[in-house]
């Protein structure tokens, strides 16, 4: 659908330009928290969805009455449901006349633990949420994203997509699922006009990663904030200067030094380096 299509949204030459809008799932805490605070501070419309609905519309709330009504919109999403996915933006889009800027997928859980000593469930789970969640919310925000021009997809991946993890069996799966996706989709949808792109990040210090003992997080330790993920993602949506214009845009953006080395360690090195390097950190 191009932004010419009878779906776009139509535009009163006597109205204001609608503010750019962002939709953050998993919104309510964390780097979807992070994220939404950086984004209404440079005056985006920031839609926070999340299967806490109470915490998502406290956040809406505390940020509207700091930076004006209508900065934040607040709602109910478990991101393995299509169909609430559907209500979702459409309840977002209508406030912002139609406009999708940019989505980012953020929702997501993590068990930790020796694959076996995992219950099934906690694994099938992890897949219906950090898998599934994203490929709901790509494919119901399609024709949002592809009526706005200039728009954008950012998904929250992980260093643990660049070699499997140890103890993080599943939830590493699932984030090279991810990655996978992102750079399909890159290219599926360059000729909708959407950007499509992944961040990340290490193990970052959030609800997540409390009570997480295992030997990669030991080893590496929990260093990044939500803050620091939160300004990586907005320094991608920023327009880029003329310099930086002229070069291929990066699919994947690693977060902090040591996952930054990791990615270009798993770049250069043959793979044997790279498990080498794991089975280290992981202590296996």
């Amino acid at each position: 659908m191009s932004a010419e299509s009878p779906e776009s949204p139509s535009v009163d030459p006597s109205r204001p330009p609608a503010r750019r809008s962002v939709f953050i799932s998993g919104a309510a805490a964390g780097i979807g928290a992070a994220t939404a605070r950086r984004f209404v501070a440079a005056g985006w419309r920031v839609g926070i969805y999340d299967v806490d609905r109470v915490g998502a519309e406290r956040l809406a709330t505390e940020l509207s009455a700091e930076f004006g009504e209508g900065s934040a919109r607040a709602g109910a999403l478990d991101v393995t449901s299509a169909d609430q996915w559907e209500v979702a933006l459409e309840d977002f889009v209508e406030g912002s006349r139609g406009r999708l800027d940019v989505l980012i997928n953020n929702a997501g859980i993590l068990r930790g633990g020796r694959f076996v000593e995992l219950p099934l469930a906690a694994h099938h789970a992890t897949i219906d949420v950090n898998v599934g969640g994203v490929i709901n919310g790509c494919y119901t925000a399609h024709r949002h994203l592809a009526a706005t021009p200039g728009s954008m997809v950012i998904n929250l991946c992980s260093a643990s997509a660049i070699y499997g993890q140890a103890e993080l069996a599943t939830y590493s799966a699932s984030k090279f699922a991810i990655r996978g996706l992102t750079e399909a989709l890159e290219l599926e949808w360059r000729k909708d006009g959407i950007r499509v792109q992944a961040v990340w990040p290490l193990f970052v210090q959030t609800a997540m990663t409390d009570g997480l003992a295992i030997a990669s997080s030991e080893t590496m330790g929990i260093n990044l904030s939500p803050e620091d993920v939160a300004d990586e993602i907005l320094s991608l949506v920023r327009p880029r200067g003329r310099l930086t214009a002229l070069l291929p845009h990066s699919v994947h953006t690693a977060v902090g030094l040591p996952a930054k080395l990791l990615a270009a360690t798993s770049n250069l090195m043959p793979s044997s380096v790279t498990r080498e390097v794991n089975k280290r950190i992981t202590r296996s």
